[in-house]
């Protein structure tokens, strides 16, 4: 996979580098520079469906929109993964402190009615189980 990457890579740094050159030549326009021109825009347009055909081995590749904004920002897009990911150990970390607040909350309300209600307690500990009341 990494080498049609690098393929494409290839192909789509002509093509800059084609319409850096053809901006030049636009942009010192003369009569006589039409030809060269003419080469230019053909080039282009055959680097152009070069690209095109290397979309189809690339197709079920899909770029999250976060990753553009990553570029736009001057971010390395290769720190997307790594940021994801601790981000995602972070909400873990979140959640399992929630999840073990639950768990101590839950051990204390059943002591709590253990004392309170010491029978029905009994009750529910023999149906938990599976002994059925005594």
């Amino acid at each position: 996979m990494a080498e049609k990457f690098e393929a494409l890579e290839q192909q789509l740094e002509l093509f800059i580098e084609n319409t850096r050159q053809m901006g030049i030549i636009v942009s010192d326009f003369q009569p006589q520079g039409q030809n060269v021109l003419n080469q230019k825009i053909q080039t282009m347009v055959t680097e152009m469906n070069e690209i095109d055909k290397m979309r189809s081995q690339i197709e079920n590749v899909h770029v999250p929109m976060e990753v553009f904004d990553y570029i736009d920002q001057g971010r390395n897009p290769n720190l997307y993964t790594k940021d994801c990911l601790e981000k995602a150990l972070a909400k873990n970390e979140h959640v399992k402190g929630k999840t073990d607040n639950l768990k101590r909350f839950k051990a204390m309300l059943l002591v709590e009615l253990s004392k309170v209600f010491p029978s029905e307690m009994e009750m529910y500990r023999a149906l938990k189980q599976g002994r059925g009341p005594t």
